[in-house]
């Protein structure tokens, strides 16, 4: 009953003065709000990027050639021609851990279909490349290992492409020209829209890797392999077991430099995982400091509620009310400060991350943790800071506030 009268006593001391009760909480309510929407966006942002390189294809390694160096300026990375068609098949054939391998070639060519023309990435794959990448084939069908054996001309496209070239029609079955040799459209792809890095995924035009390195770039070569792994627990050992094959293939002995990289995806994901991570903590400390500010506030006001009500703490003392009754009745007060603004603070907190996330054109992520704890840490600090106030009226000796005026 004695809980149930203090909790009634701090409603009524709050409604009894609104504005200042509000002004009190407006402190709290920022500092969870920011928390909630910083750590929100922060996430949002990390799941953006993942999903950025998720879409390049899962526990996957890139094999691509090393740079050249022949008694000169070094040159570009990749501009060695060792990667060869064959390295793919002895990696699929010797190497255990592996669900698809896929040399490629690409190239920017202009692309065109009647008076309409669109300036294009150009890949020459193999079918496995479907799997690797998570392509999904909107309509028509990928290209085939008989399209490869036949050295055929036909592509499957990206939305971007199908748009700028056939707007709102179905392009499959549908002729176009790249590099001025014509191609037919056996298949149109799902849209994947942007990387995390803004490069869109969707503006490419996919070809069979032989007719990409017999019929367009007249090479043997090949400038990329993608690895897929079937389980990240290999990646590691896979890509050491890479390195061996290709050396051994590549004749290279001794200390010599390696004409091969090979690139670990899971290894970036990770890193900028951490990154973001990292930054949304940041971003979730700095804005928890206006908890702290709202303490302050909290404390403040409540001193001054002890100082304008110190006639009738005395006239409770008189009337038998102990140091832990008064204690109770002003952290109560307290406490309901910080969770009314903590409430508050939560709603405000989702609304300004869904209006951050669509200002700045990216997701956001709204999970029960910062909400909890932001609430916790609101509830927390009204009764810390509410400690030093409560001390104050409870050590007041009655009869000195039974004289105060």
């Amino acid at each position: 009953m004695l809980f149930k009268e203090c909790f009634l006593m701090a409603f009524t001391a709050l409604y009894a003065n609104k504005l200042r009760s509000l002004l009190t909480m407006l402190g709290i309510i920022i500092g969870v709000g920011a928390v909630i929407a910083m750590v929100s966006v922060g996430m949002g942002v990390r799941s953006n990027v993942q999903e950025s390189i998720a879409s390049l294809g899962s526990n996957m390694l890139i094999v691509s050639p090393g740079s050249s160096n022949r008694g000169g300026p070094r040159g570009a990375a990749g501009s060695m021609q060792t990667l060869k068609y064959e390295d793919a098949r002895a990696i699929q054939s010797k190497i255990r851990n592996i669900d698809f391998v896929s040399p490629s070639v690409s190239g920017s060519y202009q692309i065109v279909n009647g008076n309409q023309n669109w300036n294009s990435s150009v890949q020459g794959v193999t079918p496995e490349y479907m799997d690797i990448k998570s392509l999904v084939v909107e309509s028509g069908s990928f290209i085939s290992t008989d399209n490869m054996n036949r050295r055929d001309r036909v592509a499957v496209i990206g939305t971007t492409v199908a748009e700028n070239l056939f707007g709102s029609e179905n392009p499959v079955g549908r002729n176009i020209r790249v590099n001025n040799q014509p191609f037919r459209v056996i298949g149109l792809l799902e849209s994947k829209g942007q990387s995390s890095m803004g490069q869109d995924q969707d503006d490419v035009v996919i070809i069979p890797l032989t007719t990409a390195q017999e019929r367009m770039l007249g090479i043997t070569y090949v400038q990329s392999i993608s690895v897929q792994v079937k389980d990240a627990l290999y990646m590691d050992q896979v890509q050491e077991d890479i390195e061996v094959l290709l050396r051994q293939r590549h004749r290279i002995v001794g200390g010599k430099e390696d004409d091969f990289h090979v690139r670990n995806l899971t290894s970036l994901m990770e890193t900028m995982t951490q990154t973001t991570t990292m930054i949304t903590l940041l971003l979730g400390s700095v804005a928890g400091i206006s908890l702290i500010v709202g303490g302050i506030g909290i404390m403040n006001i409540m001193m001054v509620s002890v100082t304008e009500r110190t006639r009738e703490i005395g006239i409770r003392k008189a009337l038998g009310a102990t140091f832990g009754n008064i204690m109770m009745q002003f952290l109560i007060e307290s406490v309901v400060i910080g969770v009314i603004g903590g409430i508050i603070g939560i709603f405000i907190g989702c609304c300004l991350s869904y209006a951050i996330a669509g200002l700045g054109g990216f997701s956001t992520v709204i999970t029960l943790a910062p909400i909890v704890v932001s609430f916790s840490f609101s509830v927390g600090i009204g009764l810390l800071f509410g400690i030093l106030p409560a001390r104050k009226a409870a050590k007041l000796d009655p009869i000195e506030a039974l004289r105060y005026e």
